[in-house]
């Protein structure tokens, strides 16, 4: 879409979204957020250059409650354009959050309101969809929750934030990315946190039951989790209930989670005192990594996994095989080169990537179409295919979709919105074209976005 189309159309919006305000003005109240520069403490010295919504601390768990109307008003006050995108959320197009696709970035100085009801419970995040590498990899990455409407029958909730930094010895920020990274698997961070912090201990009552959210906002890290000697089970993926038993993860069979991906556990505490569980990463090339502690404290409460009541379904219609047209989607190196034209949102100064052998022309370029035309109530088949050696996250806003078939591997039918691809897996996946408008469709490895892996799929 071209500047001036956008802000012609734009403006019509506005003045629908002002009426709308006026007639929310005994609604929610508004979250103010706050995009800035922040410092703090990883290792033995503290790190400048971050971003965040706090000065001296990580992005906060935001909350919600399903079906309750929410207004986030994101104000920047970095010298760099940003966009604040709610990843899988399924909210109207004009709250999404993705730079001139549905909305113009936010300028140094400028607040965006994004007023939305969230349909779906469960557990989300949030992100940059402007300036995305940079501010990703400095720190802007939080997590969501939209809580159900009834007693979910926990005791207690524990919110893991899995990231990593680029940090010298000194704390100061190492290059994010580099040009090798971006055409390979991506550029690891050398300093793994937990909600910012390394190894950390979080204390829950003895015998009780723990509703643990699991998020990977990392801008490249796959990581392979399980936990240590826990009486645990998956609850939830993705932001959405599992319906069936899934083995629970071990060192021999981990968990894969990336970028974008979140996972769900309900969890009893051990009994006594001090006993703890270990949420542990298994990674290629390094040592097995505890990532956080859940500790047990005080008497037990003595409770049972099996006074859980299931989790509420959320409002997702499901594709209809019988019915369902199918499109092919290549996901590979590009065969030219060149840079993106990515306006005011950054670009990495390479093409490395491409969607059907063409990559993104950039978040700014004119004349550039969908992907495909997707008909609003219609069920459809993606065949997702990588033709190349690398991992790769495919993320769809706006959608939710089922892993059907896999050449390489048995799925699950978990309601999802992001697809870990393996070296050459084809994938396909159904839908239901439910929400109108142009969604970014793109890989979460950040790196590979921003060089060509990603464009928008429009639903009429």
């Amino acid at each position: 879409m071209k500047r001036r189309d956008f802000l012609l159309s734009s403006g019509a919006a506005a003045l629908g979204l002002a009426a709308a305000g006026r007639l929310l003005a005994q609604g929610p109240a508004t979250q103010e957020l706050v995009i800035q520069k922040a410092a703090y403490r990883f290792r033995d010295s503290i790190t400048q250059g971050l971003v965040s919504l706090s000065p001296d601390a990580p992005p906060p768990v935001l909350r919600g409650r399903v079906g309750k109307p929410m207004r986030l008003a994101v104000t920047n006050q970095t010298p760099d354009y940003t966009a604040m995108h709610w990843h899988g959320l399924r909210i109207p197009n004009a709250m999404d959050g993705v730079p001139y696709l549905t909305q113009m970035p936010i300028a140094p100085g400028e607040t965006f309101t994004y007023d939305f009801t969230p349909p779906d419970a469960g557990t989300y995040w949030y992100h940059p969809h402007c300036m995305t590498m940079a501010q990703m990899a400095h720190g802007l990455t939080g997590m969501m929750v939209i809580e159900e409407d009834s007693d979910t029958g926990f005791d207690s909730e524990e919110t893991l934030n899995l990231r990593d930094f680029r940090l010298a010895d000194d704390g100061s920020f190492l290059p994010y990315y580099t040009a090798r990274g971006a055409a390979r698997g991506g550029t690891h961070g050398n300093v793994l946190t937990t909600n910012w912090d390394q190894d950390p201990v979080y204390d829950h009552t003895a015998g009780s039951l723990v509703r643990l959210r699991i998020a990977n906002t990392d801008t490249t890290r796959i990581y392979r989790l399980h936990l240590g000697a826990a009486q645990a089970r998956i609850i939830a993926w993705d932001g959405h209930p599992v319906r069936q038993l899934l083995a629970l993860p071990s060192a021999d069979a981990p968990l894969y989670l990336g970028p974008g991906q979140r996972v769900d556990f309900a969890l009893r505490m051990p009994e006594g005192e001090g006993q703890d569980v270990s949420v542990i990463a298994e990674l290629p090339g390094r040592k097995t990594r505890i990532m956080a502690q859940l500790r047990s404290i005080g008497a037990s409460l003595a409770r049972d996994l099996r006074d859980l009541p299931p989790l509420p379904e959320n409002p997702v219609a499901l594709p209809d095989l019988d019915r369902a047209d199918m499109l092919e989607f290549v996901f590979g190196w590009t065969p030219e080169g060149g840079a993106p034209n990515d306006g005011l949102c950054g670009s990495l100064g390479y093409s490395f990537w491409s969607i059907n052998r063409t990559p993104w022309a950039g978040d700014a370029a004119t004349g550039t179409g969908p992907l495909a035309v997707l008909k609003r109530g219609k069920s459809y088949v993606l065949r997702l295919r990588n033709e190349s050696p690398n991992l790769h996250p495919i993320h769809l806003h706006g959608l939710v979709f089922v892993p059907i078939r896999s050449n390489r591997r048995a799925l699950p039918p978990l309601l999802t919105d992001t697809a870990l691809l393996l070296k050459d897996e084809v994938i396909d996946i159904a839908l239901v074209a439910d929400n109108p408008g142009d969604w970014a469709f793109h890989c979460h490895v950040i790196e590979h976005q921003k060089t060509g892996l990603a464009g928008y799929i429009r639903v009429t």
